[in-house]
């Protein structure tokens, strides 16, 4: 039976999203074409991090050794290519993550196998060869691609594209992968994490946001959302309008050059919805637009719509919840 290999990536002894995003696009190629799919782990400690993937795929294959800590391209590809050479696997996925943008066009070099990056589908075609779709001209228009014929695959997955659902009701084999003999590597070594610096809050943890667009007005006019967030437990962020101008900070802006968040709810309050913001805030569960012209993208994307003056529809809206309280 054909393999889908998805190459796991975890800091701190911490799976990232990307991980299960990945094992769930696995899944659904795998059940349209009769594969397995693996999850292959490199660490330094197996235990614990192979029990979380064991429900979400078929096979966890581990390579454990202590240089395998933290990730580091050549101890990695040492590690991969001997993998790939002995299980032969027909597609083999990576987050298209700093690390995965890292790794996999030195694993499709090394390994000469044809990658494609940046992927939001991937689907195999009947005669085996690969079919992706990825987004071109900043976004506005989706490529599908159809991979020339071969033994093997690489393709790179855009993190947030697909729901990271940890518990497929699988009940994953383990098996352990020997680690070669780390001899005559590169001069690169892992130094330490540099933990990025969080100016006030961080949008992409929380489970409602209040987003405020173009359509807010004035700096002075924050206010009202930040109230309405507070009555209902929310964080507030921001489209790109509203980061240049300086009336919320950068961190707080979502979209293809801000953050790609994926909460609960997300109120787009006065937003447009260009397709630059849309590729931030599109997987959201559940998405709310408030918007005076009834034309607005963001309606195409939203599962409730309500064509309103925000003015109108903030303190009304925010009365009612702390009433509630």
């Amino acid at each position: 039976m054909p393999e889908i290999f998805v190459i796991t990536e975890h800091r701190k002894g911490k799976f990232r999203d990307v991980t299960f995003e990945m094992l769930a696009l696995a899944d659904k190629i795998a059940s349209a074409n009769d594969c397995s799919v693996t999850a292959v782990l490199l660490t330094d400690h197996a235990y614990g991090l192979a029990e979380e993937l064991k429900s979400a795929c078929d096979c966890v294959l581990i390579a454990e050794d202590p240089a395998l800590g933290n990730y580091s391209a050549d101890e990695y590809l040492a590690v991969l290519e001997k993998i790939i050479a002995q299980k032969n696997p027909l597609l083999t996925l990576v987050g298209n993550t700093a690390m995965g943008m890292d790794l996999a066009p030195a694993m499709s070099t090394r390994f000469s196998i044809p990658c494609v990056s940046d992927c939001v589908n991937v689907e195999i075609s009947d005669n085996a060869s690969l079919k992706l779709e990825r987004q071109i001209y900043g976004g506005k228009i989706n490529a599908c691609l159809l991979m020339k014929p071969s033994s093997k695959y690489i393709a790179t997955v855009r993190a947030g594209t697909f729901p990271a659902d940890r518990d497929r009701g699988k009940n994953a084999k383990i098996e352990n992968f020997p680690v070669p003999a780390f001899d005559n590597l590169g001069k690169r070594q892992f130094i330490e994490y540099i933990e990025e610096i969080t100016e006030d809050v961080d949008i992409t943890a929380a489970d409602i946001l209040v987003s405020v667009g173009r359509g807010i007005g004035k700096p002075e006019n924050i206010a009202l959302a930040q109230e309405f967030a507070d009555a209902i437990g929310a964080t507030v962020s921001c489209s790109r309008p509203v980061a240049d101008k300086g009336w919320l900070p950068k961190s707080r802006q979502v979209g293809t050059s801000g953050k790609t968040v994926k909460p609960k709810i997300y109120i787009a309050l006065g937003i447009s919805g260009a397709f630059q913001h849309q590729a931030g805030m599109k997987n959201a569960e559940t998405i709310i637009a408030v918007n005076k012209d009834p034309n607005a993208p963001i309606f195409n994307i939203a599962h409730y719509g309500i064509v309103m003056d925000m003015f109108q529809f903030l303190p009304k809206i925010t009365e009612k919840f702390k009433q509630e309280k």
